[in-house]
């Protein structure tokens, strides 16, 4: 054969390895993949020859011959001009000119053919294997599926599990010795930890993990038992394995007992279970304080930061928002459920943005929002759930305010013209708006009429403050004489001229001259005023009202704003009458909120005393009460006391004395209270427990231990209070002769 037809074998075998690898590739690494999932090796490998078989059927690795290669020669070597095809046929079989390009097409093939490469897509497999082994290799590190659990942790021959026997007796046959111990830790899913299989049998998980036992023995016994808060498990056998499992929920402690064939107990030392509660996330609102509120021309929207921590991943986290509306007894309340967009389920940590628009929650003037962000956790069967701290957010009111005390009835004293300044500042308003539809004189006559009422109503709070009309009149305008004295003229001859109808009639005091009021008996100047039952003193205008001190320095400085707002009304200039409403609003909102009288509960209400038996001095029918309650303090170390009584007898006695079933009891009861303190510290209390089981299961121990086991007991016990009592002493003869003459002496 020529070296051109060993240069075609040679390209076709190389052709169906690539696809064969091509082929396998795919497959390998995606059982790979399917194995670091579910660890399970038999379902890798039918995946895997599934994928083997599905491929196959597309890349055909034994399709290609020497005629597909000699093919693929002619397409990519020109220099060939295919003649590859001529390789093939025997030379015998050519004629002279087909065996020269036979000849050349050789040596075209020889020089040229290393550079060319079978067709297939080996990189791409590549990549893939590739990309599922670095998959499985992160999945395996991390554990972040439950079911790439594997056991990791090889058996160590220091934990094994030492077994001895109850009956002190010589034993006429060698007793099974354990040579297998397993403790298999399955974590709950959602902690995401891998399965532990050990040798060490100390249990420390968290709550819900399931653990499994598996024990095995060189011979063949009756039963094996786990013993755990006093109750006996027994455990199955199965294939030569005794096995039994449980689903931790709290601290204790176990050992392990089992019962051979000549009906002979045998019992391990204690164990430790250390189970750790799942801890409910963590929830705190950021960048926000914890009471705001909008005015109702602002942008009302609430920006907050949450920031959520759980130890094993977060479930859950939303917005539990209520809308109030209303007050008293027509408040409504709605309740809406808001979500985060950026939440991801199943971290750790987690910051969290969230903007509340009010406006979108259909909110109005005087409403308020109470909302906090409630967050739950992945554990199952049960959640743990927290919330954060709630937080308020309110539209202010500019027309009424409301207020609530809890506990209390509250007694709102303010009349209802407290709240017509708002009018005033929604006609001015209007006014400014209107200013271009109207006439000159149309325009001035509505700012005139709204500095009248501006007017009527300073002169209405003045009153209801206990000052009289005159007196406010000319204590605030000191300070603008120019003007108000024109205004006061303007509006005396208005009186004048219209007297009859006078809107402020019942405000002032009408008068013939100036000393007029003088001559007036007292008696008739004395008008009732409506507030007189809820003022202090009427004769004292400074301290007729229902306000206090620093009120009613407000209430004063309302009705400047008020006199001002009136004197730009009067010069036409309603504009800048505005900023004086608006301040003297204020102030009596301010007023509003602070000046409010509450009724308190009324406490012990004592039954009506009948007239005809006061002072009579019979007390036959009056009774007493007399109750005899005996208080005992439970004490929770009655058992341990006991048995220390019962471990003195027993250290004096020595040999002599034999434990009866009821002693058993007794320790097994302390056992049971030594237990409570022995989970808090196990290290501390734990050789104490194991020789209370150990005497309570009838294995003998030495005198030593006895003695250790007292000590033991006697630590565990609390310290005795103190309890102070009368101590007689003995006197000396010295100190009798010393009494008697002090006597004799007095």
């Amino acid at each position: 054969m020529s070296s051109g037809y060993n240069i075609l074998v040679g390209f076709k075998r190389k052709w169906q390895v690539l696809l064969w690898l091509e082929t396998l590739l795919y497959g390998v690494g995606t059982s790979i993949l399917i194995y670091t999932l579910f660890s399970k090796i038999l379902l890798a490998v039918v995946v895997a020859i599934l994928i083997v078989g599905v491929l196959l059927i597309f890349t055909k690795p034994w399709k290609p011959s020497l005629e597909s290669a000699a093919s693929y020669m002619d397409q990519h070597l020109d220099a060939i001009e295919y003649s590859t095809g001529l390789i093939l046929i025997p030379e015998n079989e050519l004629s002279g000119l087909a065996r020269i390009q036979q000849n050349r097409a050789g040596n075209i093939l020889v020089e040229k053919y290393k550079t060319i490469q079978p067709p297939s897509h080996l990189k791409w497999s590549f990549l893939f294997f590739a990309l599922c082994l670095g998959i499985g290799l992160i999945l395996n590190t991390i554990g972040i599926f439950p079911f790439s659990q594997n056991p990791v942790s090889p058996l160590n021959v220091s934990d094994e599990i030492v077994f001895i026997a109850t009956d002190s007796s010589i034993a006429i046959t060698a007793p099974p010795k354990l040579i297998k111990q397993e403790l298999e830790i399955k974590y709950p899913a959602y902690t995401r930890i891998k399965s532990v299989i050990t040798s060490d049998m100390d249990i420390k998980v968290i709550e819900g993990t399931k653990v499994t036992w598996r024990l095995e023995f060189d011979k063949e016994i009756k039963e094996a038992f786990v013993e755990s808060a006093g109750n006996s498990y027994v455990m199955k056998f199965t294939d030569g394995i005794y096995f039994g499992g449980s689903e931790m929920r709290s601290s204790g402690f176990y050992n392990f007992k089992f019962i051979d064939l000549d009906d002979k107990a045998h019992v391990s030392k204690l164990y430790p279970i250390e189970v750790t509660k799942d801890k409910s996330p963590e929830t705190q609102i950021l960048g926000i304080k914890q009471f705001t509120s909008f005015e109702y021309s602002e942008d009302k929207k609430l920006a907050f930061r949450t920031k959520i921590t759980d130890d094993f991943g977060i479930g859950d986290a939303y917005i539990i928002a209520t809308v109030s509306k209303g007050s008293g007894e027509s408040v409504k309340f709605r309740e809406e459920k808001l979500r985060f967009s950026n939440l991801q389920i199943g971290s750790k940590d987690l910051d969290l943005s969230k903007e509340i628009d009010l406006d979108k929650m259909k909110m109005e003037p005087g409403d308020e929002l109470y909302f906090y962000v409630e967050a739950t956790d992945q554990k199952r069967p049960q959640k743990n759930v927290s919330r954060s701290e709630t937080y308020f957010a309110a539209i202010k009111d500019t027309i009424s305010d409301t207020f609530a005390v809890e506990g209390t009835m509250g007694v709102d004293l303010m009349p209802d013209y407290f709240r017509s300044q708002r009018q005033l500042i929604i006609d001015t308003e209007k006014l400014l708006k209107d200013k271009s539809k109207l006439s000159a004189k149309e325009y001035k006559s509505r700012s005139n009429e709204l500095g009248f009422d501006q007017k009527v109503l300073r002169i209405k709070y003045a009153e209801f403050m206990g000052d009289e009309t005159e007196e406010v009149h000319a204590a605030e305008g000191d300070g603008d004489d120019h003007d108000h004295e024109e205004e006061h003229d303007h509006d005396h001859d208005e009186h004048e001229d219209h007297e009859e109808e006078d809107p402020l009639a019942k405000y002032t005091h009408k008068h013939d001259h100036e000393n007029e009021h003088n001559l007036v008996p007292e008696e008739e100047k004395k008008e009732k005023d409506p507030l007189e039952e809820y003022l202090h003193n009427h004769d004292d205008p400074e301290e007729s009202t229902l306000f206090t001190q620093s009120l009613k320095s407000k209430l004063r400085q309302a009705l400047n704003e008020m006199w001002d707002a009136e004197l730009y009304l009067r010069l036409y200039k309603p504009e800048k009458s505005l900023p004086y409403q608006y301040r003297a609003l204020k102030l009596i909102q301010e007023i509003k909120n602070s000046a409010r009288i509450y009724v308190h509960r009324i406490g012990f209400d004592p039954p009506p005393i009948k007239e005809e038996k006061r002072l009579t001095g019979e007390i036959d029918k009056v009774h007493g009460f007399r109750k005899i309650a005996d208080i005992t303090e439970v004490d929770t170390y009655k058992s341990i006391r006991l048995t220390l009584n019962r471990l003195q007898t027993l250290i004096t006695a020595r040999e002599k004395e034999e434990i009866a079933e009821t002693d058993k009891q007794l320790f097994r009861e302390a056992a049971n209270e030594l237990a409570i303190k022995a989970i808090e510290k196990p290290g501390k209390y734990l050789t104490t427990l194991q020789q209370l089981k150990w005497i309570s299961e009838d294995v003998e121990i030495p005198y030593e231990a006895l003695i250790e086991l007292q000590q033991g007991l006697l630590q565990a016990l609390p310290a005795m209070p103190p309890n102070a009592f009368k101590k007689e002493q003995p006197l000396s003869e010295i100190n009798e002769l010393l009494l008697k003459e002090l006597e004799i002496n007095e």
